[in-house]
């Protein structure tokens, strides 16, 4: 019988181990302080456990809270700084449309002296002349004549 055999062993083994040393005996309670102890320890030990729990869920709540608290003040300095951004953008466009209106008045008054010169020019062409071959015929007779002027004038000074 092998199993016996294993028995035998181990019990040998375990009585061959230390035994744990033993406690002092207690004092002696009387069992009205027997009687208060339980008591008070029965009395305390729900309270102390309601209080810890109340104490743990509230501290869990206010743990929720305070990533809600943290959360809402890093969007309220997300927006901050949008906004710093869109009012800095906000101040280059305005400036650039300045610069836009004080370009575009300069075009408008160059514009306006280069109308005057045109309608100026445009007066001083005689259009009857060029429509009139009679007109055109003398005024380039007049043109030869002065052509021929200055040729005589360039031959006798040469």
């Amino acid at each position: 019988m092998p199993g016996k055999k294993v028995v035998k062993k181990a019990a040998k083994k375990a009585a061959a181990k230390k035994a744990p040393a033993k406690k002092a005996p207690a004092k002696a309670t009387t069992a009205k302080t027997r009687t208060k102890r339980s008591a008070a320890a029965s009395k305390a030990a729900p309270r102390d456990l309601r209080s810890v729990a109340v104490e743990t869920s509230r501290n869990a709540l206010r743990a929720g809270l305070g990533v809600y608290g943290m959360a809402y003040d890093q969007v309220l300095e997300q927006l901050e700084m949008l906004q710093s951004q869109v009012d800095e953008a906000q101040g280059k466009l305005n400036d650039r449309r300045k610069q836009a209106e004080a370009v575009y008045e300069n075009l408008v008054k160059r514009g306006t002296a280069v109308e005057k010169d045109a309608l100026k020019a445009f007066e001083d062409l005689e259009l009857d002349a060029l429509t009139d071959r009679t007109m055109l015929d003398e005024q380039m007779s007049k043109a030869k004549a002065r052509f021929d002027d200055l040729r005589a004038k360039v031959t006798k000074t040469a």
